[in-house]
This record gives C-alpha cells, structure tokens and sequence, in this order.
C-alpha cells in the first residue's frame, strides 16, 4: 500500500527494514513496548533496532548509562502507514470530538435517568412504572449500530424538514470559500441521541431498584417517624446511599461508550476516534488501528480506577473495608 501500484522487490525489502518488519516478531513486540512506555531503554548505535532516534522521541528527556540511553518521554505510537502522519498527533485531534460526544451522552443519561428513576420508584406498581420497565427493557436491548440507522432515517431523513438535522455532519464546519468556522451544535443531537438510549434505560431502572431497596430499610422508616419532609427523606437520606450501583453502572457505560462510539460515529460521519478507527481497519493502517485499541484500553482503566474512589466518597463502608 505505500509503495502503490508500481513497487519491486527491493522496494519493499526498504519499506520492511525501515518498518522493523525484518526483525523476530519477538523483538518487534518489545520495541512496540520500549516506544509505548514512558520509561524506554536505547542505544546510541545507528545500526541498533533500539536506536534513540530524536526524530522519533521528541521532548525527551535522556540519561546515558555508556552506550546505552534511558529516556523519559511520551509514549510513541508510530507513524500511519497511509499518511506518514504520528498516530500520537492524530489521536490527539480527533479524541476530544469523541469525548465530547460520550459525555454529552453520558451526562444525559444520568441526569435524565436518575430523576426518570427516582419518580417511577414513588409510582411503584402503578401503569407508569410497568410502561417505563417495558421501555427501559426496549432501549437496553437496542443495539447502538441499529438506533443509529433508525434515528438518523427518521429525524434527519423522514422529519428532516421539520428537525433541520444533518444525517452527518462534524462539531465543527470549514467554509469552503474561506468564511472561517462554524460550530455546529446541531450536528450532536442525534449521535447524543442514540449513544443516551442503553445507559438511560440501565440507569433508570438501577435507580428505581435501589431506591426501593432503600426505602425498605429500619433508618428511612424513623427518618419518616420523625416527620420529615418526603423531599428530605429522598435526597438527603435515601439517594445518596442508593446510588452506588448507579455510579457504576454510569462509570462502566462511560468507558464502554468511549470505544462504542466507533460505529455510531462512522455512521452519522462524527469525526471522532471512532470514525478514523473504521477508516484505517478498512485501509488495513494498523499503528493508527493499534493506537485507538491502547487508547481505549488506558480510558476504561482510568474510568474504574475513578469510579473506586468515588465508590469510597459516596459510601464510607467501603473506605473502612
């Protein structure tokens, strides 16, 4: 693919040595390893496969043990084999764009969940309670690929006259005649949409289960025979210790959604990750494919180390544990 239509053999003799992909896959998998981590082991021989190139470890800081070098630096994805473009430089343009879409998505599902969650638990066993259940149930088994379709052909294909939204369309817009940059918050809505569905559904029903789960125990009866406001009993003393699943639950759909958003982007043309994920799989770019799959594994490993913590603030049990 680098070379084009027109390549011979020594050509690509050149490509595959420049590439290290003359060397034991072995080797190959440790220096993958020595360029990711901070922390990377050299040599100061030109003709060494852990050569310290200064092209490639910018803004590094290097010790010298002899003819060797440690250097501390930021991790080193590679370059993409289509572009010549760092893999590190392309993730950090287009993963804010991702962020910003899994949040958004998040933050809907949450607030919008956990205050859906709290009244269908007061209505308990009546018509809006079972209708809310069937629902949640619907949208948690709606694969995220397909509400995509569904939602993009209805509001921005069928009700497009009347919703004013783009099928695709990207946070930002560039006039071609040199008018400048538009944002375009429009563009959200319907990648918001259909990211909210399942965590929105899970979140409500967490909510409502734990909360009545709550309700039931021996400190929310004597709050009650204390003559305290039923708002009080809620939110001073029954949501704070019910939530604790619910954090979890929003935690883990956070970190998924951050690589789940590959499809749904691809799909209303959101350049995020995920859209240049699905390009470089179909152009076989595998440092670019490589650097999203660690990119998406150091997130989800961050997001439960977070929720953890916040596991320890909201419930003092399990500090002591």
């Amino acid at each position: 693919m680098m070379m084009g239509q027109r390549s011979d053999e020594k050509s690509l003799q050149i490509i595959r040595k420049d590439l290290g992909l003359d060397r034991p896959l072995g080797v190959q998998y440790i220096s993958y390893l020595n360029d990711l981590s901070p922390i990377s082991f050299h040599s100061k021989d030109s003709a060494s496969f852990f050569f310290f190139d200064k092209e490639k470890y910018q803004s590094a800081a290097t010790i010298s043990l002899g003819n060797r070098l440690v250097a501390f630096k930021a991790p080193y994805l590679r370059r993409s084999y289509l572009t010549q473009k760092a893999v590190g430089e392309t993730i950090a343009e287009t993963l804010p764009n991702t962020f910003i879409l899994a949040f958004l998505s998040m933050l809907c599902a949450s607030v919008v969940g956990i205050g859906l969650g709290i009244v269908i638990a007061l209505k308990k066993g009546t018509w809006v309670d079972k209708v809310s259940l069937a629902l949640c149930s619907t949208g948690v088994s709606l694969p995220s690929f397909f509400a995509a379709v569904l939602i993009g052909w209805l509001f921005a294909y069928v009700l497009g006259d009347y919703t004013g939204l783009n099928l695709t369309g990207n946070l930002y817009e560039v006039d071609p005649y040199g008018n400048g940059v538009t944002l375009m918050l429009k563009n959200m809505i319907l990648p918001v949409l259909t990211l909210a569905i399942r965590p929105l559904s899970v979140v409500v029903q967490l909510t409502r289960n734990s909360l009545l789960e709550v309700f039931s125990q021996d400190y929310i009866r004597t709050a009650k025979a204390k003559g305290l406001s039923p708002r009080k009993v809620i939110f001073k003393h029954a949501l704070k210790n019910s939530l604790n699943p619910v954090v979890g639950a929003i935690s883990g759909w956070f970190a998924s959604m951050m690589a789940g958003v590959v499809f749904v982007e691809y799909i209303f043309g959101w350049k995020g990750l995920g859209f240049v994920m699905v390009q470089a799989l179909s152009g076989y770019d595998l440092p670019i494919v490589m650097g999203c799959v660690v990119t998406f594994s150091i997130i989800f490993v961050t997001v439960n180390l977070l929720t953890d913590i916040c596991y320890g603030i909201l419930d003092p049990r399990v500090r002591l544990s």
